[in-house]
């Protein structure tokens, strides 16, 4: 399978282990930044792999070349374009969260790959996390019961030497603050859980330490699913002096499960009424992780590769992008307006919340 990779920064390096991983061959990769390619492919060992072409314009790749998967790490606010012209191209595409910076985006991405049978997969990699898969095995043989709420907590810590490494970090137009960073996994993991439909969103975003950012550095939110349920997300940059954790609880009424490490990694708590062989082992369940990044783009990697020779739709297709992306504009727009807001939402984007701190 010829894959392609546009954008060789801080998350490019997962990308290329998972096409490693899944024996894709790696035709070509591109950058703005020529030096960001060779010290990428250096990583891995195929810096000197002249099979491999490097390309600092994306359009003349994907036009000089017979690609069938390309993955998008390039900065946020460039992903819905670059998307549009591979799936114009017919080329498959996995594109890193979010998605897209405007729900505008995301349904044109939507109605043209549908209508060009192109597969999309949003990289919400957790998804594939080990502590994860067994929570919604749970929760889909019915083990929690009737849902009571859930809860997320991202609590990391993202300095001004990050923010400073690209200038389009915490911008609007590129970027968006610590919800649509590095929160939206978290968010996603949560929706999915409770029922993906959400009646409405109360939401409160701040900019505390980073004044030097457009976006927000910590948010907070109250969800109300409409099976009743309830939810709470927190979501910040700020926590001195390091990570610490990102967890994530679902409580039901027969099933209590807090998945925690650095990034839903790990099965804390897992209690259940209808106690089962495999409890055991889940109530001690630890995924080692390199990174916050997890384990999970190989998996991805490989659903993607099978959706594509078995011409299904990806375990986390482009509406599952959406629905994450859509949660956090809604506590945008909530936070903008001061009131809570409806779901579905039709038209938002990030570059609405200029000028808001």
């Amino acid at each position: 399978m010829r894959y392609a990779l546009i954008g060789c920064g801080r998350i490019s390096t997962n990308h290329i282990y998972a096409a490693l991983e899944n024996h894709l061959e790696i035709a070509a990769v591109c950058d703005i930044v020529p030096e960001h390619m060779e010290q990428l492919l250096e990583k891995h060992n195929l810096n000197r792999d002249s099979r491999i072409k490097r390309y600092t314009d994306y359009k003349k790749m994907i036009s000089e070349n017979d690609l069938e998967l390309i993955s998008i790490a390039t900065e946020s606010g460039s992903h819905a374009g670059i998307a549009l012209d591979c799936i114009e191209k017919g080329i498959h595409v996995i594109i890193e969260k979010p998605m897209a910076m405007s729900l505008e985006d995301a349904d044109r991405i939507i109605e043209l790959s549908e209508r060009t049978g192109v597969k999309v997969s949003a990289c919400h990699q957790n998804r594939f996390n080990t502590a994860v898969q067994e929570m919604r095995r749970a929760l889909e043989a019915g083990r929690f019961g009737k849902l009571s709420h859930g809860s997320v907590h991202v609590r990391w810590n993202r300095n001004e030497e990050y923010y400073r490494q690209a200038p389009w970090r915490g911008t609007w137009e590129q970027d968006g603050g610590a919800l649509m960073n590095q929160c939206i996994h978290g968010i996603d993991l949560l929706r999915w859980m409770m029922g993906d439909e959400i009646e409405e969103v109360y939401g409160v975003t701040r900019q505390r330490f980073h004044d030097y950012l457009e976006a927000e550095d910590v948010g907070m939110a109250v969800v109300q699913f409409k099976n009743g349920a309830v939810a709470t997300i927190e979501g910040t940059t700020n926590v001195y002096p390091k990570n610490l954790e990102e967890t994530l609880y679902l409580f039901g009424e027969e099933g209590t499960v807090k998945l925690g490490g650095k990034s839903t990694n790990n099965i804390d708590i897992w209690e259940f009424a209808d106690e089962r062989e495999t409890d055991a082992a889940n109530q001690r369940l630890q995924e080692e992780a390199a990174n916050v990044y997890g384990n999970g783009h190989a998996r991805l990697f490989a659903d993607m590769a099978g959706a594509m020779r078995e011409d299904r739709q990806p375990y986390v297709d482009a509406r599952a992008g959406r629905r994450a992306l859509e949660l956090v504009l809604a506590i945008y727009k909530s936070q903008k307006e001061k009131i809570p807001v409806k779901l579905p939402l039709r038209n938002f984007a990030c570059e609405e919340m200029r000028e808001e701190f």
